[in-house]
């Protein structure tokens, strides 16, 4: 459902999805699984904000379950190159590569009663039969994830790579004391953008 809003103007009275309106004040929604396609229209719209007028705030609420993890890490690469600073705000839960993505901003806070999961990435296979050589080669692509991941966690944390190896072993969930203590959220979301 997108509603609509109504906004006057000396023009008269126009129409906007709740969405654009949003859009206009540079306010993103991230609440939903990362896939290629959801990256890739997160990114359009980074992309967009960007270039409408580089080096000011956008702000990107997140509630993810989380996804694949090349989309994510595209995601998280364009943040890191486009000009306007991105403020992160868990809304709901972080997992995976939601809590990935909420890693990306340069502000990165969590409303009241929400939670940021972080692991170690999951091998989602297809099934049937495999030979030893292809479950090997699985394996070290598996293994190289598992270190670019916990290298982004570590950067943004300011923790070392063996503390987050250590973190990320089982499924670690935080509540916004914990990830702020562990480095992963920087504030307590106290002021919404308007």
């Amino acid at each position: 459902m997108n509603a609509l809003v109504l906004h006057e103007s000396s023009r008269g009275i126009d129409t906007f999805t709740v969405e654009s309106s949003l859009l206009r004040k540079r306010i993103l929604f991230f609440n939903e699984e990362v896939t290629a396609a959801s990256a890739n229209q997160l990114i359009e719209y980074l992309l967009y904000l960007d270039a409408e007028d580089p080096g000011k705030e956008i702000t990107l609420f997140i509630s993810s379950p989380g996804g694949e993890i090349s989309a994510g890490l595209a995601v998280y690469h364009v943040i890191q190159m486009i000009k306007s600073p991105v403020r992160t705000i868990v809304a709901g839960s972080a997992c995976s590569m939601g809590a990935i993505l909420f890693l990306s901003g340069k502000r990165r806070e969590m409303i009241e009663g929400c939670t940021v999961m972080i692991h170690d990435p999951l091998l989602h296979s297809t099934a049937g039969m495999k030979r030893a050589l292809e479950l090997d080669k699985e394996a070290k692509r598996l293994m190289e994830m598992r270190s670019e991941l916990a290298g982004i966690i570590a950067e943004r944390t300011g923790k070392s790579l063996d503390e987050v190896l250590e973190k990320t072993r089982e499924d670690c969930w935080l509540d916004v004391k914990e990830a702020m203590e562990f480095g992963l959220a920087t504030g307590i979301c106290n002021e919404l953008p308007m």
